[in-house]
């Protein structure tokens, strides 16, 4: 057991432990990169949001307790089966960016841009894979993974597609080809990840402009290719320009990685950009006595940097940048939860309703076709 945690702490991660065991088999513990240590010292698996929603839908286990926030434990319930139960620790436990687009105001925007842009609703797309050989251009949605189910249910009913930080690339390359030459993508609901991949992929900035709930678009809409959804990630949007610049005059032989889901400015001057994973990656495959500062948030750069103690491994910004609503996944909600669940109950179970996962599978299960 840690010695410097408290007493108390030590007693509630020693229960966690004995509930674990006689929960045995008919428990998983999914721990996100973004929890805290005495979370992740508990999870069966360590990941992403999706590559953790595999782990649930790959796995026989009866009660799945998600160790992140809401939208994550949506995504496990849709993919599991039904005698599954995904139980969230803390139900408090959202994500600012996942509610910067919700359903009414995607619905609004949707017809808004249809009626300005003249493109078309692949609404009627019957099969996944359809490639349109009708000539029409088409809005195709796309949504980040970090979003609500009921969004995953409107992109897989208007022919539209889930991505991730790590296949963004694919996947608009998937949209691009059901939208036509003529056709546009809307993006949502994180703008930066979105102009990111685009710029990536040789789009210019100035077709891809950003529209803003209830106000509209910033530029012309005729002529886009990605419409971007103003929102962001609350965390990632504090890595500046600056604070590389200050790495670089401490250690211009360092390496600087970020997330994609920081600002353009901020990608633009750094070494690499990734998902969490690719993060987790570029970071071992650096030799010994490497210098390296990571634009992601704080618990999992201070994880890195306790696995790699021959490399100085440091958080861009120094102010330090938690996840607020991942913070609230306690080790004592985590075994409140498991208490419960020796008892016979259910707790915090997170049921996305039958007609919310038909869409929602769609959506995700053309997102697992694309490979890249």
């Amino acid at each position: 057991m840690d010695t410097s945690i408290s007493p108390e702490e030590q007693a509630i991660a020693k229960r966690i432990t004995e509930l674990k065991k006689i929960l045995g088999s008919e428990l998983m513990v999914l721990g996100h990169h973004y929890q805290r240590d005495s979370i992740v010292m508990h999870a069966d698996f360590i990941g992403d949001s999706f590559m953790l929603s595999q782990k649930a839908a790959d796995s026989d286990a009866k009660y799945i307790v998600f160790c992140g926030v809401h939208f994550m434990a949506e995504s496990a319930d849709i993919l599991t089966d039904d005698d599954q139960h995904v139980i969230l620790p803390n139900l408090r436990a959202g994500c600012s960016m996942a509610d910067m687009a919700t359903l009414p105001d995607v619905e609004s925007a949707w017809a808004d841009i249809l009626a300005e842009t003249g493109l078309h609703d692949p609404v009627d797309k019957t099969a996944p894979g359809d490639i349109p050989t009708d000539g029409k251009s088409y809005l195709i949605p796309v949504t980040y993974m970090n979003s609500s189910a009921d969004l995953k249910d409107f992109v897989g009913r208007h022919g539209g597609i889930v991505c991730t930080s790590s296949n963004a690339t694919g996947i608009l390359n998937w949209a691009f080809d059901r939208a036509g030459p003529e056709g546009a993508v809307l993006f949502f609901p994180d703008q930066h990840l979105g102009r990111n991949t685009g710029l990536s992929m040789g789009i210019d900035e100035s077709k891809m402009p950003t529209w803003v709930p209830k106000i509209g678009s910033d530029k012309e809409l005729t002529g886009a290719r990605i419409i971007l959804w103003h929102g962001f990630c609350s965390v990632h949007k504090r890595f500046t320009v600056e604070q590389v610049g200050d790495f670089r005059r401490k250690y211009p032989e360092g390496h600087v990685i970020v997330h994609p889901e920081c600002p353009k400015e901020t990608v633009e001057v750094s070494d690499a950009n990734g998902s969490t994973q690719f993060i987790k990656n570029y970071v071992e495959a650096l030799p010994s006595g490497s210098k390296i500062a990571i634009g992601t948030e704080i618990n999992m750069v201070a994880r890195l940097a306790d696995s790699h103690p021959d490399k100085h491994i440091e958080c861009l910004d120094d102010k330090i940048c938690p996840c607020s609503t991942m913070y609230m996944i306690h080790p004592a909600y985590l075994m409140d939860v498991l208490e419960k669940i020796v008892e016979g109950e259910v707790p915090n179970q997170i049921v996305v309703s039958k007609d919310v996962q038909e869409g929602s599978l769609l959506a995700l299960e053309r997102m697992l076709s694309i490979k890249k």
